[in-house]
């Protein structure tokens, strides 16, 4: 896996690399003409103006993930054939936290082959494990094409989407002082989708399957814990003893005390919210500075409580 992850400024920089068996003139017609890139790329482009500030009209009528929206466009960035081709796209509603996007392919000789240098500039960086389990889906398609061959999309996508949340460090947390005090805090994205179908329900599915709910209850219908009682255990590490719910939304929130020698000492707070690809999971726990010594292990506790929870929730749902 050559893939790299940077930040440039506020941005995150993934970077993938590809030896393509095929004269560059051959790659530049399948990464610029719609009737070649439409059988590899995620977005279908009706039309592309091929200048620097020329306009790509995508169509995404059929994007479940865009509603109400049928087009977007593009706009071309840099454009020197058969070298480099570059075109923002606007992030739309999709990702809270996401801005426009930059894809940066450079052409470079290599033999009687060339060298594919493929750059994608993105703000959300818990999505970039996402991001690169779809690209290399889309880079293996784009072989498949300039081979001539049948495009075959995977069913699933969650092998090398964990080993890119492994390889880029996304599943480790963060922790940062506050004025109260301190946080520490996960970002945790599951794939659920794949290549061609949407999961239903998904946030409702983690959801329930933290409170243990009966499997027998559609997870759409699984309530939240009331205020005052204490939280499911699996929204819980022995390590942050836990104290009562402070807050609860089903399917999306629940937050409870947690406790240090028998006193309240800060937060813990589960956030749960949809992504193309799935769920995200947003764990925080809050603690005081007289305290400072359980940022370290709040922040072991919770990367091993979440990750084994990630790895059951995921074998109860792998194909047979």
């Amino acid at each position: 896996m050559n893939e790299t992850l940077r930040t440039a400024g506020d941005r995150c920089v993934l970077r993938m690399e590809r030896r393509l068996a095929h004269p560059q003139e051959k790659v530049w017609r399948a990464i610029t003409e719609p009737e070649h890139l439409n059988q590899w790329y995620p977005m279908p482009a009706t039309r592309i103006d091929l200048r620097v500030g020329g306009t790509i009209g995508f169509d995404v009528g059929g994007d479940p993930n865009m509603p109400g929206q049928s087009t977007m466009e593009g706009t071309v960035t840099e454009c020197d054939p058969p070298r480099v081709f570059a075109f923002s796209t606007p992030a739309g509603d999709v990702l809270e936290n996401e801005r426009d996007n930059l894809n940066h392919f450079e052409l470079r000789p290599d033999g009687d082959g060339c060298l594919l240098v493929f750059t994608h500039m993105f703000y959300d960086r818990p999505f970039a494990a996402s991001y690169a389990a779809g690209w290399t889906d889309c880079l293996n398609a784009l072989e498949m094409v300039l081979d001539e061959r049948p495009v075959e999309w995977p069913e699933h996508m969650v092998e090398n989407f964990e080993a890119f949340m492994e390889k880029f460090g996304l599943n480790r947390g963060s922790t940062e002082d506050t004025p109260d005090g301190w946080r520490v805090r996960f970002d945790r994205q599951l794939m659920q989708a794949s290549a061609t179908t949407p999961v239903e329900h998904p946030v409702e599915q983690v959801w329930a399957a933290l409170k243990g709910a009966d499997p027998g209850v559609p997870p759409e219908k699984v309530t939240a814990p009331a205020v005052g009682d204490p939280p499911p255990d699996g929204f819980t590490t022995a390590r942050v003893p836990s104290g009562p719910v402070t807050a609860a939304e089903a399917p999306t929130v629940l937050e409870y005390d947690w406790q240090c020698e028998d006193r309240t000492a800060g937060r813990v707070r589960w956030e749960l919210s949809s992504t193309p690809a799935g769920t995200r999971i947003t764990v925080t726990q809050t603690g005081p500075p007289e305290l400072a010594g359980q940022r370290s292990v709040g922040l072991a506790a919770w990367r091993a409580h979440i990750e084994d929870f990630v790895r059951r929730f995921q074998a109860e749902r792998s194909p047979s």
